[in-house]
């Protein structure tokens, strides 16, 4: 069988009768598919497996407690035989050619008239893939193509045709590229419009086809040139034009990120929405400068804060992380807090700029120090401030 005599096809089998002679291995996988697919079925066999039984006690299939007659096939779409015997599966074979219905032949694919390719769905892609008659050839292609449709390494937009339009807010880390999440990876393969912030792993754009429409809404620190509404605005904008929309941010949707505010607005509007979280900077940002956030017999717990406003009257102690996000600019003002709230001023304390990227830099002191150090470094954003004990676990710490 070369496939050159052969005419690919998928077949809408839901409601439709097809017939599965045999009650073994080869029958159980084919018989799921077939319900899944929902299709009315029929199995005719003296055994079942356990998970056949199953179905048919739970009245999913229709059981024919016995061995296969020509009547069998009476209305049938589509027949498999997988019965294991070659007599028998002959005649099914030649009885269903004799009535025009295609036959699936299990374990003889040069006499079928119909053969089952490799299968697998990615979102709504549907991947098929056909051996030629070697199924462990088929699913081996099948798994290759799945793997790289599911990492967003080839192009999944719809062409011909598309569904609603959709909103989806897309944590993309801390800026490396390879920590953006698989399914960020596919959705950013399936866009019409990336709406991005200044702090995403801008990298990937360059991945994307040049028709994307690709809108930066970045924010810099005390500069915001679009402002939160007109986000908003663009992002429903866009997917009342029936487009699939991503809104693509650093770290985490829910994390300071004003993804409670977007995914309201879409609501509201009656857009469809979807949250990926992403790898928040509040912990991977420490990671990257050898800092756990928790740490057993040093700290049990943290907290993630904005740095932007004052902390208040934060009663916590070393064994309690802090983690500043966006605070440089008033990192002073927030250790006189922590002091005047009763920590010590000895309590370690690191500034990590850049996280994750190849300008990676991190300054350590204390809380009575760190100020008057990163100033003197030329601290900047973006940075992540770590308060604790934990610090001195870093390679960074001053022994």
């Amino acid at each position: 069988m070369t496939g050159a005599d052969t005419f690919p096809l998928t077949l809408r089998v839901s409601g439709r009768k097809v017939v599965v002679v045999g009650g073994g291995h080869v029958a159980t996988r084919r018989a799921h598919a077939l319900v899944d697919a929902g299709a009315d079925l029929t199995i005719v066999s003296p055994t079942l497996t356990a998970r056949l039984t199953e179905l048919a006690e739970t009245g999913r299939i229709t059981w024919h407690e016995r061995m296969y007659e020509p009547t069998d096939l009476d209305g049938a779409w589509l027949v498999q035989t997988a019965t294991a015997n070659a007599a028998t599966d002959d005649q099914v074979a030649a009885d269903a050619e004799a009535r025009q219905i295609w036959c699936l032949k299990g374990g003889d694919p040069a006499d079928a008239t119909a053969w089952m390719p490799a299968v697998a769905r990615v979102d709504d892609v549907l991947i098929a893939v056909s051996g030629g008659g070697d199924a462990g050839r088929a699913s081996s292609l099948r798994d290759g193509v799945s793997a790289v449709l599911q990492a967003g390494e080839l192009p999944l937009r719809h062409r011909t045709h598309h569904p609603d339009g959709y909103v989806a807010l897309v944590g993309g880390g801390p800026g490396d590229a390879d920590l953006l999440t698989v399914r960020g990876r596919r959705l950013l393969a399936q866009a019409d419009v990336v709406v991005v912030d200044r702090l995403a792993p801008t990298g990937v754009l360059a991945e994307l086809a040049p028709d994307v429409e690709v809108i930066d809404v970045g924010k810099m620190p005390d500069h915001h040139p679009i402002p939160q509404a007109e986000i908003n605005r663009i992002l429903i904008d866009r997917a009342k034009q029936g487009k699939i929309v991503v809104r693509l941010k650093g770290g985490d949707p829910y994390v300071f990120g004003r993804g409670g505010e977007e995914r309201l607005a879409c609501e509201e509007a009656g857009v469809p929405v979807e949250v990926v979280p992403g790898v928040t900077s509040s912990i991977s940002v420490p990671a990257a400068a050898g800092i756990p956030v928790t740490h057993r017999g040093v700290a049990r717990g943290f907290s993630v804060l904005t740095g932007h406003e004052s902390i208040g009257d934060f009663p916590t102690d070393r064994s309690h992380t802090l983690v500043l996000l966006m605070g440089v600019k008033r990192l002073g003002e927030t250790a006189d807090e922590l002091i005047a709230a009763g920590h010590d001023p000895e309590t370690p304390v690191a500034v990590i700029e850049s996280g994750w990227s190849d300008h990676q830099r991190v300054t350590v002191g204390t809380l009575a120090t760190i100020a008057e150090v990163a100033a003197a470094a030329g601290a900047r954003p973006p940075a992540v401030t770590v308060v604790g004990d934990v610090v001195t676990l870093s390679p960074h710490w001053l022994r």
